[in-house]
């Protein structure tokens, strides 16, 4: 039985494609050479490998993240509008998309001290718990430790927040990377959570739904 557990923010708690990011995407797409379903594809790929390449001396926020992959989008598909004004939208998304509908239900049902490991600052998670009512014991993200998933370094924080080994801890989250594999690299048992059946074999428990999750902390 998990002494603490460690939840995903973006993509678990929060759903990826609210309102805000439809709006980014779009105002992309109309003003580039790109259709919606490349840039956002595109998007989360880029996304990704800049998290990861961020790191230490070479770490950069969420926010310059965002901004060079606009500038990125420029020099790829022909971008022209106001970059500054699509990087606030994005950051609105952080905030205010909607949560998934089983997220309340598993705070109040864990029974677990649950914290949020994000590589989202932690202004924004706090904008959207606020919000939305909800109630977690802790808050770790890459700025704490100049590193994002699936880097380590993120995983070990969180274990040194909630104050436990990483055998008595689990990790839920969307993302067969940066939630499994960057659990496993500090030796935290992983689930991974499916919503959308995408993944056939993701060599740990899949669930496709936090629902399913309180069984297995």
């Amino acid at each position: 039985m998990a002494k603490a557990v460690f939840l995903d923010y973006f993509g678990t708690i929060l759903q990826e494609y609210g309102p805000d990011m439809q709006q980014m995407i779009a105002r992309c797409a109309a003003n580039s050479s790109a259709d919606e379903g490349k840039l956002f594809t595109w998007w989360t790929k880029n996304l990704q490998n800049l998290e990861i390449a961020s790191y230490g001396d070479n770490f950069i926020t969420e926010e310059e993240i965002c901004l060079k992959l606009l500038t990125m989008a420029e020099k790829e598909f022909g971008l022209r509008d106001d970059l500054a004004e699509l990087r606030q939208i994005v950051i609105s998304g952080w905030m205010y998309a909607p949560i998934f509908t089983d997220v309340k239900t598993f705070l109040e049902q864990c029974g677990r001290p649950v914290y949020i490991v994000t590589n989202n600052s932690d202004k924004y998670v706090r904008v959207c718990l606020k919000r939305n009512d909800l109630h977690v014991n802790g808050i770790i993200c890459g700025d704490m430790v100049r590193s994002y998933k699936p880097n380590k370094e993120i995983f070990e924080k969180a274990l040194e927040v909630a104050g436990v080994d990483a055998a008595d801890a689990v990790y839920i989250g969307d993302s067969p990377v940066s939630d499994v594999e960057g659990a496993r690299n500090a030796g935290i048992t992983p689930i991974l959570l499916d919503r959308k059946g995408r993944y056939d074999n993701p060599g740990c428990r899949r669930v496709t739904n936090l629902r399913d999750a309180l069984r297995s902390v």
